[in-house]
């Protein structure tokens, strides 16, 4: 069988698998199913093409990955072939951890574990299944390789993950402020010292990226009604769960019922083979499926949320610099359990506050080097002219506060 396959992919035009590895595990069960599990959860709410997938984005990281290493060879660093194929396979996995509408019920359905833990737990079962073919992928993915930039690579303040989710969600949501100059900046790449660097003429191309990285949070991660019907998905299922605690009906015939019914620490994910299992069973359309059944259930808090999923009846939002007044918490506690006719307890699942927070460039953490001609490497909120990159270093929290539509007075 022909494995070396071309796909056709709507950002880069064809995209190359090159070995018979890669096809092996694009075809397995476990990555097939982020063809189910979409990149930007409930986005297409206020972006109507947001309904790309996590498949589409690992291959296009796979891709990327390969033109990388590629120009990292013509520059005289030596990658072998079976690095080039783990760095591969590396970023195809990346996001193998995901669940259902990706980050918004990361802590949700499986509570204490991070997404990138859950991949790290499925790529080790999928390379017990290959006979250890994976070993150097995992050891790049978790960054024990001796060749530290691999696993910048696949895990940084400038990865292949970042370059080429900002450009595919730039274009599915049209929003074009997060178009950046990936073929650029991946031919800029430099290695000095086994540490990935930046020659210094991509100084502006960093910035660039940096720049749009911000207000794609702004405007497509941290839209507030993307903010509003996630923390509505949210408490529909914490309401689910409640119930099934306390000993209501609330089965749905999909793989959520387990999540509900063993409720718990992902950490369980290590220790017993069905919630692994489990876990890997349910996408979006289980979510879906389950939003259905809960229309007409006799609950009035779980039928009323998943109405106003389905309806995109969804709650208003209000932004804040400062947290909320707690006399206008107390207003709209009384008011809301007037106007609903609930018991005070249960206001909480429509009286929905939190923090979101953006932060472009982390100072401190792994950094962005910048070559200079002289052979020194500087960092660059140093080497960039522009004070705005220091500048979106700094955290930037905004309070929300979420609840149905008439019932927000500020």
């Amino acid at each position: 069988m022909n494995k070396k396959k071309i796909i056709n992919d709507p950002i880069y035009g064809f995209i190359n698998v090159e070995t018979d590895l890669i096809f092996d595990v694009i075809e397995h069960p476990y990555f097939q199913r982020l063809r189910r599990i979409r990149q930007l959860g409930l986005t297409d709410l206020v972006y109507p093409g947001a309904l790309h997938t996590r498949f589409h984005h690992a291959l296009g990281a796979m891709h990327l990955m390969g033109q990388a290493l590629i120009n990292l060879r013509m520059k005289g660093h030596e990658i072998s072939d079976q690095e080039y194929e783990s760095a591969q396979l590396a970023i195809l996995l990346h996001d193998i951890g995901h669940g259902p509408f990706s980050h918004a019920l990361e802590f949700t359905l499986l509570k204490d574990v991070h997404h990138e833990d859950l991949s790290l737990i499925i790529m080790q079962e999928i390379n017990k299944q290959f006979n250890g073919a994976l070993n150097m992928a995992l050891e790049m993915f978790k960054g024990t390789y001796k060749r530290t930039f691999f696993h910048q690579l696949i895990s940084g303040q400038l990865d292949i993950d970042r370059l080429d989710y900002l450009k595919r969600d730039g274009f599915y949501t049209g929003v074009s402020e997060g178009t950046i100059g990936s073929d650029r900046i991946i031919k800029l790449f430099n290695i000095v010292n086994d540490k990935l660097v930046l020659d210094e003429k991509g100084i502006y191309s960093i910035e660039h990226f940096l720049i749009a990285r911000r207000v794609m949070y702004w405007q497509v991660y941290l839209h507030k009604t993307t903010v509003s019907a996630e923390n509505m998905l949210i408490q529909t299922i914490k309401r689910a769960q409640d119930l099934a605690k306390a000993g209501a009906n609330v089965t749905t015939g999909t793989g959520v019922d387990f999540f509900l019914a063993h409720q718990g620490s992902g950490k369980n994910l290590k220790s017993n083979k069905n919630y692994l299992n489990s876990f890997l069973g349910i996408d979006d359309y289980d979510v879906w499926v389950s939003l259905k059944k809960w229309l007409n259930h006799p609950d009035f808090v779980l039928s009323y949320l998943s109405k106003g999923i389905l309806d995109r009846q969804l709650f208003k939002i209000s932004i804040s610099a400062k947290p909320f007044d707690k006399k206008i918490l107390d207003g709209m506690t009384f008011e809301i359990t007037r106007r609903l006719k609930i018991d005070p307890e249960l206001v909480p699942y429509f009286l929905i506050k939190g923090v979101i927070d953006n932060e472009a460039y982390v100072l401190g953490s792994e950094k962005i080097n910048i070559l200079r001609k002289g052979g020194k490497t500087e960092d660059i909120a140093e080497a960039s002219d522009l004070p705005n990159i220091k500048a979106m270093s700094k955290i930037v929290k905004k309070h929300y506060l979420c609840s149905p539509k008439n019932y927000l007075y500020l």
